[in-house]
Formats: structure tokens, sequence, C-alpha cells
């Protein structure tokens, strides 16, 4: 593993070279103007949403829709939409901001999500001109509301086996919609949807730009849902639809194309999102903490509940940290493919499908340090965490769908170690001779080399290691089962698992080398035990994944020889855990918030 030069980094690449910590960006780094749009957000969800949470929750008529048309006047639905079609034309980067502070929103962060992610981004980079200027323009401002209809009641993961229908008229003017679709967000009120179906007997999708006034859409009641409960969620029909051809969205049989990419999309925005709304969660439980008493005192001055908050802190700024270092490599390369002469549109869609791998494992990462973070919280809370009098039983119930947004997590870890071994197959990963570097290290002698000469040497050896026993248990199933791993649904999820961990592990050594860099050891303490508490976990996990995955293919001696290179690779020096956990929980309990 060779550290970075002068070609960046593409997706996926992170488990075969290493990364300066200077080449990363850290949250530590937003500008004033990022943060006063961050801020923006974060005052429109404390004084818009937070107070009238039930009655949004109640599905009152017509309020989501107009939440929606009042961020839109702040420019909040717009913020990646270019100037010139009504939008503040931010980068990226800033979005993703935006998107952490809306994460706190409940019912509404999930409206505002669909409207400005899968229903605004499909027309606004695979519509032409005319497409773009007639709809986006009034989706930016909120005067159109928008929803994406690609589910259907047999077709949900395999959305390309839908089944609704679009045939052409003989007068080649309109396309005959007819179907299905379901679990639409947004459903109740949307002005706009983007419809996929198949034209004839495509194999593949096309996708349509419909508006709820054509005749023969029809919707059915709302859904009744165990959380977000004030987001609109229904089945959408369509009997007969005439659709003109010119809103046919970008080629026949492409709505795939649009599918895939939008979920890359979403899938990093879910890690923004579920990031602030993590946050959120922390400062709940710390605020209930120091307020509720028992035995004479605060429960805060507990080692238990001390424990529960550090544990929710440490996972929370790992994502952080992974979240913002792979929207930094996104907008890079957005940038350079923008500067080599490609249109902006398709620029940022290329840029994330390059780190579809990362989008697909910080999906995962960030929807269960949500549960994580809910499900302490509730425990911190004890009997009032049950009760519908608090906002912590909302945030228990409304964070579970997370895990089912954006493709399950189940499907995501298979795809982040499909899209990785794609890559190989193509010529654009060099995985085999890492790996075999790996094989062959296992039977030689160790080398413990000499000791490292700083908390962050010591680190990245440890992380080091961790990527070896990743490309170990990798390699050795590609090689056993060959094509047959494809099918080996738990193999695949316990590799999945194994680079979820080092991937979070390494984007906190990085963020912590480089604020201490930047401010010095003795500043960065409070990152340093972050790194040391999360490297302790991520330790436990990466073994244990990677002893079940070994242990499902693999036997006699080959199976005890890497065995012990797990145990190799996943060996880290003891630290003092409950120490570092009380020091974590200390200042926030101190500043009555998450304050990292």
């Amino acid at each position: 593993m060779e550290e970075t030069k002068n070609k960046a980094i593409t997706g996926g690449e992170f488990l075969i070279r290493d990364v300066a910590a200077e080449d990363i960006f850290i949250p530590e780094e937003w500008s004033e103007e990022q943060l006063m749009m961050k801020q923006t957000c974060a005052d429109f969800v404390n004084q818009e949403i937070v107070p009238i949470l039930d009655r949004i929750d109640s599905m009152e008529e017509g309020l989501m829709p107009s939440l929606l048309e009042k961020a839109g006047e702040l420019g909040m639905l717009g913020i990646s939409v270019p100037e010139d079609l009504m939008g503040m034309g931010m980068d990226f980067k800033t979005s993703m901001l935006c998107t952490e502070a809306l994460g706190e929103a409940h019912s509404f962060s999930v409206a505002y999500g669909a409207h400005t992610g899968i229903g605004t981004l499909p027309i606004l980079y695979y519509g032409n001109d005319e497409q773009r200027k007639k709809y986006v323009p009034k989706l930016a401002t909120g005067e159109w509301k928008a929803a994406y209809c690609l589910t259907e009641p047999s077709s949900g993961s395999d959305a390309n086996s839908g089944k609704t229908s679009a045939k052409l008229t003989e007068d080649g003017k309109h396309y005959v919609i007819n179907g299905q679709k379901m679990w639409i967000t947004n459903g109740g009120f949307a002005d706009v949807f983007t419809v996929f179906a198949k034209i004839d007997d495509d194999e593949n999708l096309s996708a349509f730009i419909l508006t709820k006034d054509m005749e023969g859409i029809s919707l059915n009641p709302e859904e009744k849902k165990m959380g977000i409960k004030g987001s609109s969620t229904r089945q959408v029909f369509f009997n007969n639809v005439m659709v003109p051809v010119e809103n046919q969205l970008y080629e026949r049989g492409k709505g795939f194309k649009i599918a895939v990419n939008i979920l890359n999309i979403g899938r990093i925005k879910l890690a923004g999102g579920v990031l602030g709304g993590s946050k959120g969660v922390i400062t709940d439980a710390v605020n209930y903490s120091n307020e509720r008493e028992q035995f004479g005192r605060p429960i805060s001055k507990y080692g238990a509940i001390r424990q529960k908050l550090a544990k929710m802190a440490i996972q929370v700024f790992a994502l952080e940290s992974a979240t913002y270092r792979a929207t930094q490599n996104i907008e890079d390369e957005i940038t350079h493919l923008v500067n080599g002469g490609m249109d902006k549109g398709e620029a940022t869609l290329k840029g994330i499908a390059s780190y579809a791998p990362e989008c697909a494992m910080l999906k995962v990462f960030g929807s269960e340090v949500l549960d994580l973070t809910v499900d302490e919280g509730v425990q911190i809370h004890g009997g009032m965490g049950y009760s519908a009098e608090t906002r912590i039983e909302r945030s228990y119930r409304d964070a579970r769908i997370n895990r089912i947004f954006e493709g399950t997590n189940e499907i995501n870890r298979m795809l982040t170690v499909d899209m990785i071994l794609k890559k190989a197959m193509k010529g654009q990963l060099d995985l085999m001779g890492p790996a075999m570097a790996v094989a062959n290290e296992l039977m030689s002698i160790p080398d413990f080399g000499d000791a490292p000469d700083n908390v962050f040497d010591q680190y990245r050896g440890y992380i080091k290691n961790f990527k070896k026993s990743i490309l170990m248990v990798a390699g050795s199933a590609a090689q056993k089962l060959m094509m047959q791993l494809a099918k080996e649904q738990e193999i695949l999820m316990n590799i999945a698992d194994m680079a979820i961990q080092a991937y979070a592990a390494e984007s906190l050594l990085l963020r912590a080398e480089k604020y201490a860099k930047q401010h010095g050891e003795e500043a960065a303490s409070d990152h340093i035990n972050m790194l040391k508490a999360f490297v302790y976990d991520a330790a436990e996990e990466i073994g244990r994944s990677g002893r079940e995955a070994l242990n499902s293919f693999a036997e006699g001696d080959e199976l005890r020889m890497m065995t012990m290179g797990i145990k190799r690779f996943t060996k880290t020096e003891p630290v003092n855990i409950k120490e570092i956990r009380r020091e974590v929980a200390a200042k926030m309990i101190e500043q009555n918030k998450y304050c990292y």
C-alpha cells in the first residue's frame, strides 16, 4: 500500500492506498458562509418544525406542503440548483452540510429529502434544457412539490423488474402509461412525478415526467406507518395516463441508470441526514441525564450513563469524519470533471458514481449509528423514553426506516463488495497484487519493525493491518468460491462490515492527525481519545466478521493459518477504554450537548 501522490484516490481504493492527512477535508474547516447556511437550516428546524411536530405527525391538511414552501422562500429547496434555474448554486459539500442540519426534522426531513433529492435531481441532471427550464425553477422555489415513483408491489430492491408499462400512441405524440407504484414519499401532495416504466417489451426501464393534473392518476389513502408519520406515503395508480412524448426523461431504456445514480446521491445524503439526527439525539440524552436525578444526584454522574453517552458520541464522530471525507472526494472529482469540460450536472453524477462503494458503506454505517443513538437515548430516558410525551420516543420510531430507505442495508452491504470487485475485474483497481502480498506475508515471519514515533503512526499501522485482513479474507473468498461468491451473501456482508469499520477508522485517524498538525497534539486530545476508542471497538468487529467469513469457506490448515492472520492483523495495544469514555462523556455533560 502506497501513499497517494498526484493521482487522486478513487472509489474503493482506500483498501489498497494510504491517504495523507492533508489530502482530506475535516469538519473543523467549514467556511463562515457554509456555517451560516447550516445555521439557517438549523434555525428553520427549531423555529418552524420542532414546535409543531405533533401537528405534522397528525397529517394536518396542507401543513407539509406549506412548510416546504417556507423552506423554498429561504432558498433551502434549491441549495445545489444552479442560479439560472432559481437555485443558490452551492457546491455538493455545502448541500451535504445543510442536509445534516435538517436531519433533526423528523418527518419534514423525509419530505424535504424526497423533494430536493429524488424528486428534483432526475430532472435537473437528466432533463433536456426545455424540461429543466419548465420544472426545476418551480421545484427550487417550492411552488411545485416533487415525488419519485420507482418501487412497485413486486419490485423493491430489484427495481428493474417493474411492470408499469408505456405504449406509444399510433400518432406518436403520447405514451400511455399503466401501472402501480407504492411507498411514494410526498405522493399525497406532489405536483410532479418522475415515473419509471418499460416501453413495449424493453428489458430496461425508461423515465417520464408526469404532473398531477394528467387524467388517469389516482392515489390510495395515506399509509399508516411505524414512524415518520407526518411524511405523505401513498400508492399511486396510472390508468391510461396520456403523457406527451416530450416528457420522456433522458433516453429510452436508460431509466435504470437514472435510478442507480440518483440512489448513489440518496445514500450519501442519507448519511448526512442521520448524522444530524444522531447529534440531536445525543444532545437530547445529555440534557435529560443532567436533569434527571436518582439517589440524590443527576444520572449523568453515573458511569453506566456516561458509558452510553460516550459510545454514542464516538460512533457519531467517526461517521462525521467518514461522511465529509467522502464528500470532499466527490467534490474534488466533480471539479476535476468540470475543469475537463464536462457539464456540471453530468460531472456531479459521475463524481458521485465514482465513489458508489463509499456511498453504500456510509448509508449502512450512518443508519446503524442513528439506530444505536436512538436506542441508547431511550434507555437513558428510562420509562420516560417509552412515553409519547418525549421527543426521543418519536426519534426512535422515525429512525428505523433509514435501514430500509435507499436500498436495504443488506443490499448495500453486498453492493459495496460487488462494486469494488467489479472495479478490480475491469482493471480499475489492483486488488490482486496487494491481496497476494498479504498472502505471502502470512507465510513469512512477522516483521514487527521499530516502535512508532507517535500515536498517529501507531494507529496508522493498526488500520493498515485492518485493510490486510480484508484483502486476505476477500482475496481468499474470491479465489476459492469464484463466481459462486456472488451467491454467498453472508460472506459478502461479513467483508462489507470489515470494510466499513476500516474506512471509518481511517477517516477518524486522518481527521485527528490533520487537526493535530494544524493546532498541536494537545489541542487534538479529544480527537485522539475518539480515535483510540473507535479503533478499540473496530478491531473487535473486524476480527469477529473476518473469523465468521473464514469459517464459512475455509478449512484445515488454510483456515488455521488465516485465523492466525486475522488475530495478527486485528491486534492492538490495550487502552483504558473506561477512562477514555468517561472523558468523552464528561465534556458533553459539562456543555449539556453534543459538542464534538
